[in-house]
């Protein structure tokens, strides 16, 4: 199961930069402005979004293979209908379905995983979504040299076959089963309705609307604000993805405890580390954009292995809950970011995402407290790994 999992996240990490290093192409073929190059980014948030609340009670109640195999066939036919004839209401509502594949499958593979590892999730967890960050850092490259090759609808093409192969691949693998209700406590999908969510939950919008809006405009950064080369910002966007990968890896070796503090103290890092690069204009865009990757790296698999242990019989349902609020920032974020990038310029624009990171840190702050006020639940994670 870990295998599908992680080329699955591969293909996920693929997807997400897709408009991003197709920015410039997409721009010119379809007449876009920043605001309108974020909305086709927050389309695709949206989408995950939608995903995993619809996909995250199912997994809670009903067999997880077939769900599995039909969002990946789905997120196949949304990226095989982006195409030269496409127009820009064609390419939104694209993107939108490419969202709901992937919140689907993201949200199966998060309570499966989960599920089989118990106390121990995070570092598998942290194995698995490093496959996101190894399709991002591959795939802007990749994507960028197809679309030189073939024009940029191709790179789409390309990533449909690999999400039609990963659906004939699912039909051969165990997922898990829903668990009995009453099994655990917390054990019906209704428990994760509940206020101890939001913390968790403002962490992963903040973190998923950083993540995306870097990806997006770190092309227009460093074309328009540091008069760069295009290929810079793609090595940007690489950058970034690698850092993330970095930092998860790193977290492996990591045998201290897992909790909330982890997250702050990534957020306020992210934040010095955001606010001063662009702050001073360096053209070491790679460099401080790649540091940014790598202090954010833990960020998703740990909320969602604390989310899942805070709700150990309703996993699928408050994973989605969480990744859906995630979804919800990685839609307003972007459009944000682009309307101000508008109005006032894409340095101040891109500059602001500290602003996020340092939210990131207040809403891990509240997370930790609310984890030592239960006894702190999280100790299981690292006393059992």
């Amino acid at each position: 199961m870990l295998a599908l999992a992680f080329a699955s996240f591969v293909a996920f990490g693929v997807a997400l930069v897709l408009v991003g290093a197709n920015q410039a192409a997409l721009a010119s073929a379809l007449g876009l402005d920043l605001a309108r190059s974020g909305l086709l980014v927050s389309s695709l948030s949206l989408g995950i979004g939608a995903g995993v609340l619809v996909t995250g009670p199912l997994a809670d109640r009903a067999p997880r293979r077939p769900l599995f195999v039909a969002a990946s066939l789905a997120c196949a036919a949304c990226l095989a209908g982006v195409g030269p004839g496409a127009g820009f209401a064609r390419v939104l509502a694209c993107l939108f379905g490419l969202g709901v594949g992937l919140g689907g499958y993201e949200t199966i593979l998060n309570t499966a995983v989960a599920e089989r590892h118990g106390a121990r999730a995070a570092r598998p967890l942290t194995l698995v979504h490093a496959g996101a960050t190894v399709g991002a850092v591959a795939g802007a490259p990749l994507a960028a040299l197809v679309a030189a090759r073939a024009g940029w609808a191709a790179s789409f093409h390309a990533a449909a076959v690999g999400f039609a192969l990963l659906g004939v691949a699912g039909c051969a693998v165990r997922l898990g089963a829903a668990p009995a209700p009453g099994s655990a406590p917390g054990a019906t999908p209704r428990a994760a309705f509940s206020l101890a969510l939001a913390p968790y939950a403002a962490v992963a919008a903040c973190y998923v609307g950083v993540e995306t809006a870097v990806t997006l405009f770190a092309s227009p950064y460093a074309r328009d604000a540091l008069a760069l080369a295009p290929a810079r910002g793609v090595r940007a966007i690489s950058a970034f993805w690698l850092g993330l990968l970095a930092g998860r890896l790193l977290f492996l070796l990591h045998r201290g405890p897992v909790d909330a503090r982890l997250l702050a103290a990534a957020g306020l890092a992210a934040t010095a580390v955001l606010a001063g690069g662009a702050a001073l204009g360096t053209a070491a865009l790679e460099l401080w954009v790649g540091l940014v990757g790598l202090l954010l790296g833990l960020v998703f698999p740990v909320f969602v292995a604390l989310t899942a242990l805070r709700f150990p019989g309703a996993r699928g349902t408050a994973t989605g809950l969480v990744t859906g609020a995630g979804a919800a920032g990685g839609f307003a974020v972007p459009w944000v970011t682009g309307a101000l990038g508008d109005a006032v310029g894409v340095r101040a624009a891109f500059a602001s995402l500290a602003l996020w990171c340092l939210a990131l840190a207040g809403a891990a702050a509240l997370a930790r407290r609310a984890e030592r006020a239960q006894r702190d639940p999280a100790r299981a994670l690292s006393a059992q790994s």
